[in-house]
């Protein structure tokens, strides 16, 4: 399999972040993965990672980044952390790219053959089976969310949304990426204050 990766935050590219929900109808596939030598018991605060990866290489926000900062915030106060611009326990950074990926596949086929019968005297078909090659090209974006120890300026913890990108209503891939965010951490399984996983909330619907 080969793709070509793309920095979402060039050009035009990165408005096809917001459609990636889009791989399914259950949402993208959800992936995330802890430090196991971090003690969450020590996080209390947090603030936005300085620049945003995102935004790093045009150096402005977009609505879609705007969207996504205002998720986040949801998220982490929903877990009883506390914004803290100047000295935060955490650091949340964000960074989307876009893959061109083409999957190849066989897809079991059935055809026939006929051949004269003296006995019957008609044709009889003769059914043979075989594998057809199938090549799917399609583009496939990752909206990635890090936390980051601020003290030692280390990554504690990370969650990834994949799925394929399509066209969608600007109001559509909004809510697209509202979805992310919360599939993002209901991963994430701390509060503010505790080393203690919890459970998740319910999905959005």
């Amino acid at each position: 399999m080969k793709f070509r990766t793309t920095l979402l935050c060039r050009g035009g590219v990165l408005l096809m972040l917001a459609a990636l929900l889009s791989a399914c109808v259950t949402g993208p596939r959800i992936r995330s993965e802890t430090d196991p030598e971090a003690d969450f018991s020590r996080y209390r605060s947090w603030a936005f990672y300085e620049p945003i990866a995102m935004e790093e290489n045009t150096g402005y926000s977009t609505w879609i980044t705007d969207r996504i900062k205002a998720d986040i915030r949801s998220a982490m106060g929903a877990r009883g952390y506390t914004y803290d611009a100047k000295s935060p326990d955490l650091k949340v950074n964000f960074q989307g790219i876009v893959q061109e990926r083409t999957d190849v596949y066989s897809t079991p086929m059935i055809d026939y053959q006929y051949f004269y019968s003296y006995r019957s005297r008609r044709y009889v078909p003769v059914a043979y089976w075989y594998d057809q090659t199938q090549v799917s090209n399609y583009t496939e974006g990752t909206l990635t969310v890090d936390l980051v120890d601020a003290q030692r300026n280390r990554l504690v913890w990370t969650g990834d949304a994949i799925g394929r990108v399509t066209r969608k209503a600007p109001q559509e891939r909004l809510q697209d990426v509202d979805r992310a965010i919360f599939e993002i951490f209901q991963r994430f399984p701390f509060q503010a204050g505790s080393n203690t996983p919890v459970a998740p909330t319910p999905p959005v619907k």
